[in-house]
């Protein structure tokens, strides 16, 4: 048998390469997570224009100020010692950003409360002593946002 010589020229990839929104969802989707940029830096310029305010913004804003934010929910707590209130912690590109929701918030809008991925939240920033939430007043489901990416939240009740 004779020996090849020569390089073999290599060949052409078959399928272009994924955009970052499918390289997050394939991430997510197989790890739960990505290394890449967060899924709403990619979704930021739309959310800026419903002025919803990333967590690292919120902490310049003055106690009391009604705010508008969104999140990945990372988690949802109804502990029973609670009176009803549910906490939760959204995430985003900068930071974590916790939200308290009252029991009377909760029952109008139950279904935004359990069943949203992305949450987009209006309410009241509270800023004392470090200790930094959102009292929410209204809970919007922007989960349509989110496209394929499949997250989970951590639920306690």
């Amino acid at each position: 048998m004779g020996t090849r010589t020569g390089h073999a020229a290599e060949g052409q990839p078959l399928l272009p390469a994924p955009t970052e929104g499918e390289s997050i969802v394939a991430d997510y989707a197989s790890i739960g997570l990505t290394l890449g940029r967060h899924p709403l830096a990619l979704l930021r310029e739309g959310l800026r224009k419903r002025r919803l305010l990333r967590s690292d913004e919120l902490r310049c804003i003055a106690n009391g100020r009604e705010v508008r934010t969104a999140g990945i929910v990372l988690m949802r707590q109804r502990p029973q010692t609670a009176s009803g209130v549910t906490f939760l912690t959204l995430e985003d590109e900068s930071g974590q950003v916790n939200i308290i929701v009252w029991e009377r918030v909760g029952r109008e809008q139950r279904r935004a409360l359990i069943e949203s991925r992305l949450l987009e939240v209006h309410g009241e920033w509270q800023f004392q002593d470090e200790v930094m939430h959102v009292i929410a007043k209204r809970l919007i489901d922007r989960t349509k946002l989110l496209g394929e990416l499949l997250t989970r939240s951590r639920d306690f009740h």
